[in-house]
């Protein structure tokens, strides 16, 4: 026997034959869960790239599919032809998945923020992004130089949705508050958004600066620096992305464990009930159960404002 025959399968296929076979036994069902790519990497022990490459193999074969606000799911369509019975992706930079159009820069970030929304960021390579257009992956290094290039034009692409009026409402409150609003919403559609946004190394984001921009316009006219003005639109923009990390934080959590915030705080309410009713925590036991985070973002941004506003006053009661 030869040394290649005596080989072990790599550990992604012996993954995706354990998931295959409970798909095909019909122990997963049409739109039934499938593990996430974090559930899989812990429950086989294997690397985040490996758990992708399982989860990139199945959508290939057509037994899975991403759902928005599902993750992925066992897919309702027939199933494509196993990978060792089907010819090699063409050369060709012709999406199989976009007939009639050729690859470019667009289709591979709008591909990659599908993925993202769907599944998060872990699940967004290359390597799967290529097997899903239907091309080589080299291919795909001739419209992005790299996976943080990528990253860097989903996070423009994603900011560009974001569309600002010019000049905008009256008064510099109402339009800080116009563009956290907008933020907070981008946040609620791409949840992975804020973790790709730094603030020690900035991404060169021309539709991300555009909104840099346009807040440092809304301080016009109050006498500000525009070192203070620069630190208010960071300030606001942390915000925002603060609270929306929390948000993409449950989404996450409630893929991996299958259990919604509510169902969370209904299995812990008898523990939580003996620890208020201990007596230790006075003042937390007379708070009714709340969980919203949009009510706390609104509560930070309006206090925020309040003090931002404590230090405008003295400058324009200085003008002339």
């Amino acid at each position: 026997m030869s040394s290649s025959a005596q080989r072990p399968d790599p550990p992604y296929r012996t993954i995706v034959a354990e998931i295959r076979a409970r798909i095909v036994s019909g122990d997963l069902r049409p739109g039934d869960r499938v593990p996430s790519i974090r559930q899989i990497a812990q429950r086989w022990g294997v690397a985040v790239a490996t758990a992708t490459k399982v989860t990139a193999t199945l959508r290939e074969e057509g037994l899975v599919e991403a759902r928005v606000g599902s993750g992925t799911v066992v897919s309702a369509r027939k199933p494509a032809a196993p990978m060792a019975s089907r010819p090699a992706a063409p050369s060709a930079l012709r999406p199989s998945g976009l007939p009639g159009q050729t690859l470019n820069r667009n289709h591979i970030v709008r591909r990659a923020i599908r993925t993202a929304d769907a599944e998060g960021l872990d699940a967004v390579s290359m390597r799967r992004l290529a097997a899903e257009l239907g091309v080589g992956p080299m291919s795909l290094y001739r419209y992005v130089d790299s996976k943080d290039e990528l990253l860097t034009q989903m996070a423009d692409t994603a900011f560009g949705e974001l569309e600002l009026p010019e000049p905008g409402p009256d008064g510099w409150r109402a339009k800080l508050e116009l563009i956290a609003r907008g933020q907070w919403r981008l946040c609620q559609q791409h949840l992975w958004l804020p973790e790709v946004v730094s603030f020690t190394r900035p991404l060169l984001a021309p539709n991300m600066m555009a909104q840099t921009e346009w807040t440092l316009r809304a301080l016009d006219g109050l006498g500000l620096s525009m070192t203070t003005r620069l630190y208010e639109a960071l300030t606001l923009h942390a915000l925002v992305l603060t609270l929306a990390r929390s948000m993409a934080e449950e989404s996450e959590a409630e893929q991996n464990t299958g259990m919604t915030l509510t169902h969370w705080t209904i299995a812990l309410r008898t523990r939580a009930h003996d620890l208020l009713a201990s007596g230790r925590f006075p003042l937390l036991a007379t708070i009714p159960e709340s969980s919203n985070l949009t009510d706390l973002f609104e509560y930070g941004l309006a206090r925020h404002l309040d003090g931002f506003a404590a230090l405008v006053t003295p400058h324009t009661a200085m003008r002339p």
